[in-house]
């Protein structure tokens, strides 16, 4: 009997420890169930990501004709953020001139004069004064020969019962700008930066004496720095800066509005033989006319601008504006597909007759001599700026390749620097970050 009992009892306990196990083994496989879900929920989206990489550059360049474009961007991209450093320049120790080398100024010849005032055209009834004009594709075309013309560069006026079209500003600054042989500018529109000025002990005394530096603001941005306490003084400067207010902005796009201080400083400064334009994301660094002479003087060069730092070939810009919706993707799909039709190829490295040594500036800093090339060049790529998008990096190669390839008897002498360069000349700043539209 002892015997039975004992066996019942082993016989329960066995029944008890199977039962025991199923039960956590069921909870086990649930819970295992459960993290697999979770581990496939979270890295779900990862995995589109990764798979559909392959896919954004032909999605990218989807035109409204259902046509793709093939990217020239095809090299794979670091995880890691690269650095890019200054380099050494070979300045000369001092400028007490602004002149310039006797030979210097041998370059095309001819003389241009620009529209100032359009009529109501007879074809229309609705007609809107625009600060660019209305410059026909026929008007366009014919402007690139480098020839005594006349020809759109903003600051176009409609009829007198029109309202203006914007970029006024006070006639005590117009009659300084009017006195400026040697120029250095930047502007900041709707706030969009801080106020920095250049580096007073890298300016020598010369510069300061015969440079003019000139920042354009718009009045908000005035408010806006004279609260963190830059106040121009009774002469309207602060520090270097001599400010200039600018009223009737002729763009909603600040960055638009951005282009014409940094185009058409030979319209602003009609009697300047030479400027510098600086975005005012950066701080200057060096003295501009040591940098006129090391730029343009010692390379016989009219016109000077870096190459961009990690992009060479217009395929790759407008891929990487369109993936940072850095513009309407409409709109620039309608630029680049004008610009291959009328001959924009692809940059390609290898190429010995490449008239540049890339197809994208880093356009935060140009150096020019007011030439007559230079000024036509600067009238083109504003025009183009006007036209269609206000990313200029998309228009410089082609404008500069068409006024060469109209132009096959007229050089026009072009400096393109490494953008190590104008990194040791400058200190560069991240944007204010107040708006989309940020003058750059």
């Amino acid at each position: 009997m002892l015997t039975d009992k004992r066996s019942e009892h082993v016989f329960r306990m066995v029944r008890r420890g199977r039962r025991f196990n199923r039960f956590y083994r069921q909870r086990l496989l649930r819970w295992v169930f459960f993290l697999a879900v979770l581990f496939f929920m979270c890295s779900a989206p990862f995995a589109l990501k990764f798979f559909s990489r392959g896919n954004l550059e032909s999605r990218a360049f989807n035109v409204q004709e259902g046509k793709k474009l093939t990217s020239g961007a095809d090299k794979p991209r670091s995880n890691h953020t690269r650095r890019y450093f200054p380099c050494k320049i070979g300045f000369s120790e001092s400028v007490t001139e602004v002149a310039g080398p006797m030979n210097f100024l041998n370059f095309s010849k001819f003389l241009l004069d620009y529209i100032e005032l359009e009529d109501i055209p007879s074809t229309t009834n609705f007609f809107e004064p625009r600060f660019g004009g209305h410059q026909s594709l026929q008007e366009r075309e014919k402007s690139f020969y480098a020839e005594n013309q006349t020809l759109h560069c903003g600051f176009v006026k409609g009829p007198p019962q029109f309202p203006g079209t914007g970029f006024d500003f006070d006639e005590k600054d117009r009659t300084y700008m009017n006195n400026c042989e040697v120029v250095v500018s930047s502007c900041i529109f709707g706030s969009s930066d801080f106020l920095r000025r250049p580096t007073s002990r890298m300016i020598n005394d010369f510069s300061k004496k015969n440079v003019c530096f000139v920042m354009f603001v718009d009045e908000q941005t005035l408010l806006t720095v004279s609260l963190e306490g830059n106040i121009p003084d009774n002469e309207g400067n602060i520090g270097l800066w001599r400010i200039v207010v600018v009223k009737n902005l002729p763009y909603k796009d600040m960055r638009r509005t951005g282009k014409v201080p940094k185009f058409l400083s030979h319209r602003l400064f009609p009697s300047a033989r030479y400027s510098i334009w600086l975005d005012s994301k950066m701080r200057l660094q060096a003295d501009p006319m040591l940098i006129i002479e090391f730029f343009l003087w010692r390379t016989s060069s009219e016109y000077a601008i870096s190459n961009h730092y990690d992009r060479h070939c217009v395929w790759e810009e407008v891929l990487r504006n369109k993936l940072l919706n850095k513009y309407d993707h409409m709109a620039i799909d309608e630029q680049f597909l004008f610009y291959q039709s009328d001959g924009l190829t692809k940059f390609d490295p290898s190429d010995p007759n490449n008239l540049l040594p890339s197809y994208v500036p880093e356009g935060s800093f140009i150096v020019r001599a007011h030439t007559p090339m230079s000024n036509l060049f600067s009238c083109l790529w504003f025009n183009e700026v006007d036209r269609f998008t206000s990313r200029d990096q998309l228009s410089f190669a082609y404008t500069y390749l068409k006024l060469r390839r109209m132009n096959p008897q007229r050089p026009f002498y072009l400096n393109m620097f490494k953008d190590c360069e104008r990194r040791q000349m400058t200190k560069l700043f991240k944007h204010r970050q107040l708006s989309p539209t940020s003058a750059t």
